[in-house]
């Protein structure tokens, strides 16, 4: 019985002669290649070349030569014909195949092949037609090999010499078995071939997958998944023709791999050894084989992306050729590629069985968060900047776009703002490197708005990650030390500080901690460094990261009985890394609470945050805000000499008011080297801001007031309580005499007709009887109680009258600080 056939799905050779259309006839114009949408605004080439028409103004012939060259680069271009000429030129070594310019070459011609449904669903064969379609239309080199020249280029003109001596010598000769001892395609290829995916459906924008939501049927199809980069091996070369040479014949015997295992041949299989039955042995030819540069990436789930009670899903991907060093550990991506199976290898094929793991054939990679060297700023956006620079409050703009929907806090979002552009990192002439990330701690009461300041940085800064103090570790922050499943050696994977390389670390509860856990931060907070001596592997990794905390005081809520000393409990030399230290504290006030109230029920009844200064225009987007640090962090401010010398004396006077504190007993924290560093880099990032190269004095004064502010945050209700201890008994029984006097409380029983008189003519009449038994209640003794009377009777503060039986308060003044106020 015959067995049933299949018609094919499509026409292949159809599609085939379509391919090489469309590559042979495609034309785009510059004002489709170059168009960026940046904040929904398209820019072409005339927006960005005005700046050479006043330049151009007085030569004719030079205007005339610009217009003609703006005349040429509109005209429409064969753009797939010049990547095909920069190929053979050896310029590029990659050629990506756009499927929205397939789509509408596909419209205009309606041929009714449906090319982009094809590719899209059985993409890993149609990267080999198109790969044929390049082989077939790619032109001859505008310049030829010289002995200057690569060897990979030498060997490839060869290659493809031979390969066309061959094909003419097989059709003169009509012999096709000629066509046999041509090279394999493979190896006379010097690119890779990928596709980038469509941007519009016909369901609307093409949208990213998360990990679980890839399902079976979408094995072979070109996909897009969204996730974060949490593992990034070492760039290998794989190999993808294996050549050896033959000791008996000479001949040249290529093995061309795809998949993950292959066994190397071992006996010559050519025609000469066959029919002399030689069996010569073959040995490997590195030089003549062909290997692509190799990456494996492993993403995981976004947290947004996770449903309630799950765990992250992770999906192993490979990049092969230019798409390696694309992608870092931390990044958001979105990646599109083939969505395959691959069989288990190894010991894991015994335990697995049949089951097949699945991975993700990159074709295209676009980040989502760029580093702010790599951003493109929209001159647009450039505009509105210089517009709000010339009224001066840019500083203040910004600081109220850190998170707007959170009240208040104005001086807390200053200094964010000042971590995101951070300072200037130095390096002296002996290699010793000064750091310039700023490292903030904010400590305060339940309910302040701490751990969504940290979400808001953590989002805004193009490498944050966010983390938790209780559900991280110290090999968790640092580094952790596994073995490679691709090579089976011990490798060192990079833990939250790592992934924050150049970017925000922000750790939620901080004072939640285990001491030996946060410990392994002192080192990166200072040398913004991780030494590593684990499993044989001794080594230093970066962490240039800024630190941002967010931690709780010791019982909860801030207690006002203990000083902040014991309220925080954290070590000091961990507190001294921290260039700013606020306390944020949930102090009920009247009207401070009614506008909080009011602005929350706001942004719930809206959904958005409420209109600043009456404008909207005034509050930047996170996008925005990203924008113009990265503008800002391209300064690099210096400290003038006449600056220099108004922080050193400012440094002395601060010492100075710490020596104060400490004999009065009213100091938190003390003033080292390393808050005038920190000065220094509050100063140069407000500098920054400025888009400027000079810090001056203002710069230094605001950086002062905000390291006064927070200090002034800590040591407010700390003095308070000290002040209270520090008051004598006389002192406390006056604070509760007028208390008493001012509520109209102990008053004479007889003196209530005429009270209104007796106040205004003599002051307020109480009965001594009262008040002292009000006195001997609170816990005074009744000594105590006879010598305040007798020391401010003297100071005529109040007298007795009606034969001792009358206190007339006579004063009204405020309440007495302290026994030296007597």
């Amino acid at each position: 019985m015959a067995l049933l056939r299949y018609p094919a799905p499509v026409d292949y050779d159809a599609q085939m002669s379509a391919f090489e259309n469309f590559l042979d006839d495609f034309k785009t114009s510059p004002q489709d290649s170059i168009t960026h949408a940046l904040g929904n605004i398209d820019i072409n080439e005339d927006d960005l070349s005005d700046e050479y028409d006043f330049m151009d103004e007085d030569d004719d012939d030079a205007q005339e030569q610009r217009r003609s060259e703006r005349a040429r680069r509109r005209a429409p271009r064969h753009k797939y014909k010049e990547l095909l000429q920069e190929l053979a030129d050896r310029k590029i070594n990659e050629i990506v195949i756009d499927l929205d310019d397939l789509q509408s070459w596909e419209e205009d011609v309606n041929e009714g092949l449906k090319l982009v449904e094809s590719v899209e669903r059985n993409t890993k064969h149609y990267v080999e037609v198109l790969s044929r379609a390049v082989d077939k239309l790619m032109p001859q080199p505008s310049n030829d090999i010289t002995f200057k020249d690569d060897v990979l280029d030498v060997l490839m003109a060869n290659r493809q010499q031979r390969n066309r001596t061959l094909t003419e010598a097989a059709e003169n000769l009509r012999d096709p078995d000629m066509l046999n001892d041509t090279y394999p395609a493979q190896l006379t290829r010097r690119y890779t071939l990928v596709f980038k995916p469509r941007t519009m459906t016909a369901d609307g924008p093409q949208k990213a997958l998360s990990v679980r939501q890839v399902r079976g049927d979408h094995l072979g199809h070109l996909i897009t998944i969204r996730g974060i980069a949490t593992r990034v091996s070492d760039v290998k070369p794989i190999v993808q023709v294996g050549a050896y040479t033959c000791d008996r014949c000479g001949c040249e015997i290529f093995q061309p791999v795809t998949d993950k295992q292959y066994a190397p041949l071992t006996l010559c299989p050519s025609k000469d050894c066959k029919e002399n039955q030689a069996k010569g042995q073959l040995y490997p030819s590195s030089r003549a084989s062909k290997f692509l540069p190799f990456q494996e990436i492993k993403i995981q789930e976004l947290a947004e992306q996770v449903p309630i009670g799950q765990i992250p899903r992770t999906l192993t991907v490979l990049a092969y050729g230019s798409l390696v060093r694309n992608v870092h550990p931390g990044d958001i991506v979105d990646i599109s590629g083939i969505f395959l199976p691959t069989p288990y290898t190894g010991f894991k094929a015994m335990r697995a069985g049949l089951l097949t793991d699945t991975y993700l054939e990159a074709h295209h990679i676009v980040q989502h968060k760029k580093a702010y060297t790599e951003m493109q700023i929209d001159p647009s956006l450039l505009r509105r900047i210089a517009k709000f620079q010339q009224t001066g409050n840019t500083y203040e703009y910004l600081a109220k776009s850190i998170a707007p929907e959170i009240y208040g806090h104005l001086d807390v979002k200053k200094a964010l703002l000042l971590l995101l552009v951070g300072g200037v990192t130095k390096e002296v002439g002996d290699g010793m490197k000064i750091r310039g990330d700023i490292n903030i701690c904010l400590m305060g009461d339940p309910g302040v708005a701490k751990s969504q300041l940290l979400k808001y940085i953590s989002k805004v800064a193009p490498r944050g990650v966010y983390t938790s103090g209780r559900g991280s570790s110290g090999v968790g922050l640092t580094a952790a030390v596994m073995r490679d499943p691709v090579t089976d050696e011990m490798v060192l994977e990079g833990g939250a500080l790592v992934l924050a390389d150049n970017g925000i670390c922000c750790i939620d509860e901080f004072d939640k901690m285990d001491d030996n856990d946060r410990t392994a931060i002192h080192e990166v907070m200072e040398q913004q460094t991780i030494s590593i001596s684990k499993a044989g592997i001794s080594t230093t990794l970066n962490a240039r990261t800024s630190i941002l905390a967010a931690a709780n005081p010791l019982y909860g809520r801030y207690n006002t009985r203990l000083s902040a000393v014991e309220n925080i409990n954290l070590p000091a030399a961990l507190l001294s890394r921290f260039d700013i230290m606020f306390l944020l504290l949930d102090t009920p006030t009247r009207d401070t609470d009614a506008q909080l109230a009011k602005h929350v029920a706001y942004v719930h009844m809206h959904n958005r945050h409420p209109d600043i200064s009456g404008t909207e225009s005034s509050v930047f987007s996170p996008e925005e805000v990203r924008a113009y640090v990265a503008k800002a962090r391209e300064y690099r401010p210096v400290v003038p000499q006449a600056v220099s010398e108004y922080m050193v004396k400012t440094y002395v006077r601060l010492r100075a008011q710490q020596k104060r504190a400490e004999k009065k007993n009213l100091n938190f924290g003390h003033t080292t080297p390393r808050t005038l560093l920190g000065v220094v880099r509050l100063a140069q990032a407000l500098a920054r801001l400025r888009f400027s190269n000079t810090v001056t004095q203002d710069d230094v004064d605001e950086a002062l007031r905000l390291v006064e502010a927070s200090k002034e945050s800590l040591a407010q209700d700390d003095r308070n309580a000290g002040n209270k201890r520090a008051m004598n008994a006389s002192s406390r029984i006056y604070n509760l005499v007028k208390g008493l006097a001012d509520s109209g409380a102990c008053r004479p029983d007889d003196g209530l007709d005429n009270e209104e008189e007796e106040e205004d003519e003599f002051g307020v009449e109480m009965s001594l009887r009262k008040v002292k038994e009000r006195v001997i209640a609170k816990g005074f003794t009744e000594q105590q109680w006879l010598s305040a009377l007798d020391e401010y009777t003297d100071l005529d503060v109040w007298q007795t009258a009606g034969n001792g039986t009358r206190l007339v308060f006579i004063t009204a003044g405020g309440e007495r600080e302290g026994s030296e106020d007597i």
